[in-house]
């Protein structure tokens, strides 16, 4: 039986919190309570650049050299985009959308203004490939643009397959749960606990 939902950015910000990484008991419930914070520069610069890669959907913004760059790393061909999945974790309903998935690999695009290697080495996006194991996914790449200061831009790419392991990740599953029922009645996103009776699943729903 599924008593919960979680979704990567959620797991990642608990990863953060747990590692002290200067976020309070309070901002973490907010974030999961999605209360609005204001967008970014890096997240717009983040969400265009992938849409100019995939869709070429004002890619003048960007070098084109880059762009380029960047295509040739994706799957050939792409068989789909902004692809749902979902794995059942014992009680957790583990959901999410990977940007696009060719034939073996899935891909994640991302930018970031500084890159260390094996960032994505405990990511709960790794998670995706076992939603994705039986379409044939065996391969979750990270394909990173940094953009260095003074505007040049460096691309970096990480790969973790099927045998990659995911203890940590597991345990942080584990123990967000423990979180939340610690914290229950201050967590408001209706989304988060499966009430007895209700379909568990998470897919957006077609308006």
């Amino acid at each position: 039986m599924i008593n919960y939902r979680f979704y990567p950015s959620l797991l990642n910000v608990f990863a953060r919190y747990l590692r002290g990484g200067n976020l309070s008991a309070q901002e973490l419930i907010d974030s999961i309570n999605r209360v609005p914070t204001p967008g970014t520069a890096a997240q717009e610069r983040g969400v265009s650049f992938e849409e100019a890669v995939v869709k070429g959907t004002n890619e003048e913004r960007f070098d084109p050299e880059l762009i380029k760059k960047v295509r040739k790393l994706l799957p050939r061909p792409i068989v789909d985009t902004q692809v749902y999945c979902q794995w059942e974790i014992d009680d957790v309903l583990f959901y999410g959308y990977v940007d696009l998935i060719g034939k073996f690999k899935a891909v994640d695009l991302k930018t970031t203004a500084s890159y260390q290697p094996n960032r994505f080495l405990h990511n709960h996006q790794n998670l995706y490939l076992h939603a994705l194991k039986r379409k044939g996914i065996k391969l979750m790449e990270y394909v990173i643009a940094e953009f260095q200061p003074g505007g040049q831009a460096e691309v970096h790419v990480e790969s973790y397959s099927l045998t990659h392991p995911i203890d940590k990740q597991l345990e942080e599953i584990r123990l967000l749960k423990a979180f939340l029922e610690e914290h229950r009645p201050l967590i408001t996103d209706p989304k988060i606990f499966v009430t007895p009776g209700e379909d568990a699943d998470a897919r957006r729903k077609s308006r």
